[in-house]
């Protein structure tokens, strides 16, 4: 992003940050500079589970008295996007930030630069590598991979030919679920071979369902997949549903959306593990506050992870993550 694009974010973010930017009630830290304002930055803005982040962070700040920006990039691909709000935000006069990176490596500068500039970070769903960031609040990432591995090897009697299809490079989170995959199913489901692991779907399901449009084109004889992140998950379901294979091919993925939910219910997906993105969002806002104020909090926290089957998925503790209240996003 450049020139007028640029102009026209800073003057959107400046509006925001000086009117109704999901304005929360309360003093905050007083009325000489009135509450404390967080701009909450995630990877995109469309997924479900990002907006279950906001409702999360929305809620703690209503809870502390405290105000949130909330700004992401339209694509989880846009790195020059992502970057280019954090700086317009870092110079606008918020107090901290939390920020789900898009590049462990990308985002290292600007964060560096907001801290000297006396505006800490919460690194929250994916880590940033370095030591800039005050906390890091997240899923335990590998172990959702072998959660996933488990119930694949299962669901498949630990025998077939799978394929696993990856997000995009950079992205710590899903790598780390990819590899807690991979490795877990070589060291105790050694008979069924993967048949591929190297291809990459990109941010959006269009990109994810012709990635594996093309891997169902190259191999035969697929009896199962692994997706790691909601986008690949329903771009993989589509394919596999213009194939005829839904529900014959044993698919595990990761998160949840309405469609993913339904297919779930058609057992057209047979596990999504799922994290807990309003826990996510809501201890996060609470970290950075917490750091604001001078008190005690965790420096690396790890939010729940539960795997949602045909057969668990309407018992309470489940059914919260698949349909979480998203209601204090309409007040």
């Amino acid at each position: 992003m450049a020139g007028p694009s640029r102009v026209l974010l800073s003057a959107l973010i400046l509006a925001l940050i000086g009117g109704a930017a999901c304005r929360a009630p309360g003093d905050g830290r007083g009325s000489d500079r009135g509450p404390l304002t967080i701009a909450v930055i995630p990877m995109g803005t469309t997924h479900e589970f990002w907006k279950s982040v906001h409702a999360g962070a929305l809620t703690a700040a209503r809870e502390l008295g405290v105000e949130i920006v909330w700004k992401g990039p339209l694509k989880e691909d846009d790195r020059n996007e992502q970057l280019q709000i954090v700086e317009t935000l870092s110079g606008a006069g918020v107090d901290a930030l939390v920020l789900s990176p898009l590049d462990d490596r990308a985002l290292i500068r600007p964060v560096a630069d907001a801290r000297r500039a006396g505006i800490p970070t919460v690194v929250f769903n994916s880590a940033l590598q370095g030591e800039e960031h005050v906390a890091f609040v997240s899923t335990d990432n590998f172990q959702g991979g072998v959660m996933a591995a488990r119930a694949m090897g299962r669901l498949t009697g630990g025998r077939g030919r799978l394929i696993l299809m990856r997000l995009k490079v950079g992205v710590e989170g899903t790598t780390k679920r990819e590899e807690g995959f991979l490795s877990t199913l070589r060291a105790e489901f050694p008979a069924i071979a993967v048949l591929s692991d190297n291809q990459y779907a990109g941010t959006s399901t269009e990109m994810a369902c012709q990635t594996m449009e093309n891997l169902l084109s190259r191999f035969t004889g697929v009896d199962a997949v692994f997706t790691p992140n909601e986008s690949t998950t329903f771009g993989a379901l589509r394919a596999l549903q213009d194939h005829g294979l839904a529900g014959k091919v044993v698919h595990v993925g990761f998160d949840a959306s309405a469609k993913l939910i339904e297919a779930l219910e058609k057992r057209e997906i047979r596990g999504l593990v799922l994290q807990d993105p309003f826990a996510m969002g809501y201890l996060s806002l609470k970290t950075a506050v917490a750091h604001l104020r001078g008190e005690p909090y965790e420096k690396t926290a790890a939010t729940a992870l539960i795997l949602a089957t045909p057969e668990n998925m309407n018992e309470p503790t489940v059914r919260r993550l698949l349909r979480p209240d998203l209601s204090i996003l309409k007040d």
